[in-house]
């Protein structure tokens, strides 16, 4: 379906936006990601596991995932103990790379095209467009820089912010839960998502469950 692979192009970008080389501009970092994470399909001499692992790491390398919990949690980040801090980047991070994990791996060869690039300061904005079918599906990839690095820090497809997303779901909780209650939630998440994948499901959700 068409949702569902415009969703796996979208995040087999995430899970590779992490680059061992010298970057010079953002959209350079995007596009050097996609090929990586190419490569790393197309090895026929890697099992799943070993295939699994090495995207993973990219993964690991792509994301801010400390800036990232920081916008999601808003203010309820200055809220949080340090302990919570912790707690919530390691379980964030950790559903956001099972989910996309196995997403990328219903990635088809479908077109990206770079429309162009902004930059402020340490900020940047790539605007690309995914070409499938007759369709055309607008991603921005918003970039921090850091040490030289350029890390993703959130996403935006057909005008939906994963922050923001994300944002609204785990403020609700708060309020009603606290900062354990989001924790509990992300590890349920976690649970549930291994728990599928055990029973050798697939997980048809969008990038934004």
């Amino acid at each position: 379906m068409v949702k569902t692979a415009r969703f796996s192009l979208f995040l087999f970008w995430i899970a590779c936006a992490g680059s061992a080389w010298a970057i010079t501009s953002p959209t350079e970092r995007v596009r050097d990601a996609v090929e990586q994470v190419l490569v790393i399909l197309k090895t026929d001499e890697l099992n799943q596991e070993q295939r699994w692992e090495r995207i993973g790491m990219v993964i690991n390398r792509s994301f801010d995932f400390q800036a990232m919990s920081q916008s999601v949690l808003a203010t309820n980040w200055k809220k949080a103990s340090p302990a919570e801090k912790q707690r919530f980047v390691e379980f964030f991070s950790q559903y956001l790379e099972d989910t996309y994990r196995t997403k990328i791996e219903g990635y088809t060869d479908q077109e990206i095209r770079y429309l162009g690039e902004k930059i402020t300061d340490d900020r940047a904005v790539v605007d690309t467009s995914i070409v499938t079918g007759d369709k055309q599906i607008p991603v921005s990839y918003k970039l921090r820089l850091d040490s030289g690095e350029w890390f993703a820090y959130d996403v935006v497809i057909e005008g939906v912010s994963l922050v923001n997303n994300y944002r609204n779901t785990f403020s609700a909780i708060v309020r009603t839960e606290g900062m354990e209650g989001v924790i509990n939630d992300l590890q349920e998440r976690i649970a549930r998502y291994k728990a599928k994948q055990a029973e050798g499901g697939t997980d048809s959700s969008t990038a934004w469950d």
